[in-house]
This record gives C-alpha cells, structure tokens and sequence, in this order.
C-alpha cells in the first residue's frame, strides 16, 4: 500500500533536506496519529499540494497531534502538460461535491464552478461562499485520498462570459453535449497548453450558450452513447483525456 499523504505548508518543506526531520501538528498531525495511528517506522509523505513533497518515516510521535517525520527524499512534480480543466456546471444537492471528488481522484488539474442559465442550484451570498469552501475541501481530502502531491485548483465561481474567455484562451476547447456533431474519443488534441472541458447542469446547456461557447472556438462533443449526470461527465472525460494525451501511460 502507498504511503498515506498529509498536508503541510509550502515553507515547511522548503528548507527540508534528506535526514532532517520534520514536525506534523495541527488537525493533520491529529490525523495522523489519532485516525490513521500512524507509529515509528510507517512510511508517510508530507506534500504542500502544489508539487512539493518529503517522502519518509515516522521518527517519533508525542501526545495525540504531533508526528515527527525523518525525510528520506525530496520529490517535486513539475505540472502536467497538457493541463485539463473542467467547467462543471453547478449540479442538485450534494453532486457537486461528488464530481469534485471523483474528477480529482482520477486527475483533472482545474475545476471551474459555473452558473449556467438551467442550473437550480445558485450560489449567492453567504451560501455561495460556503459552498465553494466545499468544493475545495473535497479537492483537497479527494488529493490527500489519492496520493496526488499536486491538488487541482478550484476556482471561483464563473458567469457564462467568463467561461467564454475561458474556452477561447485554450488550446483545446469543448462543450460536452449529448447531440454533439464530433465525438471526443476521436478529436484531435493538443500535446501542450490547457484543455477545457464544459459540463453542463440536469438540464442541459441551453442553445444561447452552446452558440456564445462556439462563437468562442468551443464546439460540441459528445463520450458516447448513454447520456451521463453532471456529476459523472466530467471525470469520464477527464479519464478519456489522461489516456489519450498519454498522461497515464
């Protein structure tokens, strides 16, 4: 089994060395070693979630929150290429969160909340902003879950005209719609640069933003046959994208 991932500040790990041993603390260092009981001698790695990480093992533990950690190697990822981002349209309830988590599990590097015209969800206000400390929540423990030492970026909130600069700054832009006239399996993608992903809400993208999106350099695509939810397009997508672009080879 790989070794469990814990997050610390980029500073902490900027001066680490192998040999030097570093102290684990905080909710983190709660988890560590009253979740996960993590003892001396376990392999653990300590990561910022932007690239940067000490691999090692526990040293020493004291009370029920503070793990010291001895670092055996310093790695540091220096980001993908191309880069994959998803527009992911706000879904019902608690699927946003599942996409989010299950998009960062399987590797996509950005995900954009967007406020698409059909959505029944609306983030304003307060709640709005509780929300999206949700989703970037979740992008950060779905991380930590699947050993990623870089987290995707969660943005803010986005209108359909920002989405639109978006898609016509990309080097690969695509809207993922049911009756697309190109099938993303087969389309021609860039071997650098950013890819961008649009996932519309339940009830679809509507056709002023399919237009305003293609007017945009963003053409409609399709996975396949089925129809899929909201919360379940974007990381088919993003597995379709890992392995074509050889990024899971």
């Amino acid at each position: 089994m790989t070794a469990p991932v814990f997050v610390v500040p980029t500073d902490v790990l900027a001066a680490a060395t192998p040999g030097a041993h570093l102290l684990l603390d905080g909710p983190e260092g709660r988890h560590a070693v009253s979740v996960r009981r993590l003892g001396p001698g376990e392999e653990i790695v300590l990561s910022d979630g932007d690239g940067r990480a000490a691999f090692g093992h526990v040293h020493a533990v004291e009370g029920k929150d503070h793990l010291y950690v001895e670092v055996e190697g310093i790695r540091s990822d220096p980001g993908p290429s191309p880069r994959i981002t998803v527009v992911q349209a706000l879904p019902k309830g608690d699927r946003g969160e599942l996409a989010v988590e299950t998009m960062t599990e399987t590797g996509v590097d950005r995900i954009v909340p967007w406020a698409a015209s059909r959505c029944i969800t609306q983030w304003r206000g307060e709640r709005g902003a509780k929300a999206l400390a949700k989703w970037r929540a979740t992008a950060r423990e779905a991380g930590k879950q699947s050993r990623r030492l870089r987290f995707p970026d969660v943005e803010e909130l986005m209108s359909t005209r920002q989405v639109a600069q978006l898609l016509a700054s990309a080097s690969f832009a695509a809207v993922l719609h049911e009756e697309g006239s190109h099938a993303l399996a087969t389309a021609e993608l860039p071997a650098g640069g950013e890819i961008v992903l649009v996932v519309g809400p339940e009830g679809g993208v509507s056709p002023e933003e399919i237009e305003e999106f293609r007017a945009a350099g963003a053409a409609p695509y399709r996975l396949g046959a089925s129809v899929l939810r909201t919360s379940t397009a974007g990381v088919a997508a993003t597995a379709l994208l890992l392995a074509r672009t050889g990024r899971w080879n």
